[in-house]
C-alpha cells in the first residue's frame, strides 16, 4: 500500500455516540486505540470538507443539512480554529472503492502549487530567466545564456601574427562588394538562386585570395606609417617583405609573396626593387610607387599604392586613385576591355598638377595597362588598358583582374632602363636542353622555390645562392626566365600608382584588396 503524506486529523462530534466508517458501518470512539490495520485505513481515508464549507460528496440528492461518512456540517468554535490552524486541504471524491482522490480543482491547485515551487527553486539557484528570449533553450526546458566565443588574438604591433592564427574558423574579411553596371542583370545576379550555388560552390577559392588580401591590408597598413624621408629602399623593402611573409605565413609554395616589392622612384613607372649594394636613399621630394604581392595556393592579391611626403604632389596622387576607382565602377562580366581603358583615360586626364610654377596635364601611361590573373600566374593573358582603343575582348565570369592606373607628367609612355631586378619563369616554356650545369642548379632552385611566380635577384642571395648571374643570363637567353626591367618615363617626370585586385562573383563584383585607406 502506498504511503500517505501525513495530514493533521479533524476532530469530528459524535453521531448517536458513534461514528461511521467509510463502508457505513459504525466504529469504536475515536479516542478508542485501532483494533486493526483495516480501520486505521479507514479512519485516514475519511473525507475530507471543502474549505468554503461545502460537503464533497459523490450523492447529490441528499439533503444539504445531512451526515456525509459520519462528518456533520457543523463545527463547535474549537473544531473551526483546528481547521484554520491545519494546512490547506486537498479536494477529494471518493470512487467506487472507497479510494480517495482529488478533484478537478484539488489538481489544477496542485499543478500551480508545483509551478510556483520550481520557479522559485530556480530563482533560488540564480537561473537568469529575466529575459528568455536572449538565451539558449535546454532540453530540460530550463535557459541558460549563450557561451560566448573565443577572443579573437589581436595583431601586435609591429605586426607578426599570422592571419590564419588571427581568424582561426578561416571566415576572413571580405572585400568590397559592388553591383555590376547592368541594373536588371546585376539585381537578377545577386538575388537568383543559381548564381548563389555558384558562389557557394567556390568558398574555398574566395577564402584563400581573402587571407592574401587581408595579409597585403595589414601589411601596407603599418608599411604606410613606417615609410620615412631619408630610409634606404633595400631597407624599405626588405623591412616590408619580412613582414608580410609572418602575416601570409610563408610555406612554400602554398603560401607567400607573390613577386619581388616594387618601389619605384619619380620618373620609373614600375618593375624596380633595389638589387643588393643598391644604396639608393627615399627623399622627402620623391614619389614613390609600393607595389607588392601576396598569395595563398597561386591566389594572387596584386596591389599598390603611392607614398609622396611633399603635398604639392598630392593632385597627381588624387588624378590615379581616382581613375583606378573608375576603372574598377566599369568593369565587369561581359565588359569589353576596351570601354575600362576610355572611362579610365577620360577621368585621368581630367586632371592636372602644378609643379615648379608650371601646369602639367596628367596623362595616362599609354603602354602600361591591368590584366588578368590566374593560379601562379600574375599575367593570365587578358590585358586591361588605361587608354581608349583597346582590344574589345570581353571580361568573363570568375574571373580575377588587377584593375591599375599609371599617371604621369611626363611623355605618357615608358621604356625599359636602368639594371634588371625582376625576373620570371615562363609560364608556357616546356623542356629546353641545359648545358651549363649552373643553369640547371639555379633552375632547380627556382622551380622549389618560385615555381612561375616571379622573383628578383635578392631573394635569391636569400636562399644561399651566390654568383649565379651567368646562369641567370643563360636561362633568360634560352626563354625558359624573362626578365622584367624597370620601366621609366623621361626623366624630370614624376609618376603615380595605384592597383586593385578584383573578382567577378556569379552574384556581384567584389573589390578583394579594398582597405580603409584606398
Amino acid at each position: 500500500m502506498a504511503s500517505l503524506v501525513e495530514k493533521e486529523a479533524i476532530p469530528q462530534e459524535e453521531h448517536n455516540g458513534k461514528q461511521e466508517t467509510e463502508d457505513g458501518k459504525g466504529s469504536d470512539d475515536e479516542d478508542a486505540p485501532p483494533t486493526s490495520s483495516s480501520s486505521t485505513g479507514a479512519k485516514k481515508k475519511r473525507k475530507r470538507k471543502k474549505k468554503t464549507g461545502t460537503p464533497a460528496t459523490t450523492d447529490t440528492t441528499a439533503p444539504a443539512d445531512a451526515p456525509v461518512n459520519g462528518i456533520t456540517e457543523t463545527q463547535d468554535d474549537a473544531t473551526t480554529s483546528t481547521v484554520e490552524a491545519s494546512p490547506p486541504l486537498e479536494d477529494t471524491v471518493t470512487d467506487k472503492d472507497g479510494e480517495s482522490t482529488p478533484s478537478a480543482s484539488g489538481e489544477a491547485k496542485k499543478r500551480k502549487r508545483k509551478k510556483k515551487t520550481a520557479a522559485a527553486s530556480s530563482n533560488d539557484a540564480g537561473a537568469p530567466v529575466t529575459n528568455p528570449t536572449n538565451m539558449l533553450l535546454l532540453y530540460d526546458g530550463s535557459y541558460r545564456e549563450p557561451t560566448a566565443p573565443a577572443p579573437r588574438k589581436k595583431q601586435t604591433n609591429p605586426p607578426s601574427i599570422s592571419i590564419s592564427e588571427l581568424y582561426t574558423d578561416e571566415t576572413y574579411p571580405k572585400g568590397m562588394e559592388m553591383s555590376y553596371t547592368d541594373d536588371s542583370t546585376a539585381a537578377q545576379r545577386f538575388t537568383t538562386e543559381e548564381k548563389k550555388a555558384l558562389d557557394r560552390a567556390q568558398s574555398d577559392v574566395y577564402s584563400e585570395i581573402r587571407r592574401a588580401a587581408e595579409a597585403h591590408r595589414q601589411t601596407r597598413k603599418y608599411m604606410q606609417k613606417y615609410i620615412k624621408p631619408g630610409m634606404k629602399m633595400i631597407d624599405i623593402c626588405e623591412h616590408l617583405e619580412e613582414t608580410s611573409r609572418k602575416l601570409i605565413g610563408e610555406k612554400g609554395l602554398e603560401a607567400g609573396l607573390a613577386f619581388p616589392t616594387g618601389c619605384s622612384l619619380n620618373h620609373c613607372a614600375a618593375h624596380y626593387t633595389p638589387n643588393g649594394g643598391d644604396n639608393t636613399v627615399l627623399g622627402y621630394d620623391d614619389v614613390c610607387k609600393i607595389d607588392f604581392g601576396t598569395h595563398v595556393n597561386g591566389r594572387i592579391i596584386d596591389c599598390a599604392f603611392t607614398v609622396a611626403f611633399n603635398p604639392k604632389y598630392e593632385p597627381l596622387l588624387t588624378a590615379v586613385k581616382d581613375a583606378t576607382n573608375t576603372g574598377i565602377k566599369a568593369a565587369g562580366i561581359d565588359v569589353r576591355l576596351c570601354d575600362v581603358g576610355e572611362a579610365i583615360q577620360e577621368v585621368m586626364e581630367s586632371y592636372e598638377v602644378e609643379l615648379e610654377g608650371k601646369t602639367y596635364r596628367v596623362k595616362s601611361i599609354r603602354n602600361l595597362n591591368g590584366h588578368s590573373i590566374a593560379p601562379y600566374r600574375i599575367h593570365a593573358g587578358k590585358t586591361v588598358p588605361i587608354v581608349r582603343g583597346g582590344e574589345a575582348t570581353k571580361m568573363e565570369e570568375g574571373e580575377f583582374f588587377a584593375i591599375e592606373t599609371f599617371g604621369s607628367t611626363g611623355r605618357g609612355q615608358v621604356h625599359d632602363d636602368m639594371d634588371c631586378s625582376h625576373y620570371m619563369k615562363n609560364f608556357d616554356i616546356g623542356h629546353v636542353p641545359l648545358r651549363m650545369a649552373s643553369a640547371k642548379q639555379l633552375l632547380n632552385v627556382i622551380n622549389q622555390n618560385f615555381s612561375t611566380l616571379a622573383f628578383c635577384r635578392r631573394w635569391l642571395d636569400r636562399l644561399g645562392q651566390s654568383r649565379y648571374l651567368m646562369a641567370l643570363k643563360n636561362l633568360c637567353d634560352s626563354g625558359i626566365v624573362d626578365p622584367y626591367p624597370p620601366l621609366c618615363d623621361v626623366r624630370g617626370s614624376y609618376t603615380a600608382q595605384y592597383e586593385h585586385t578584383i573578382l567577378l562573383r556569379p552574384t556581384c563584383k567584389e573589390v578583394i584588396s579594398k582597405g580603409d585607406d584606398y
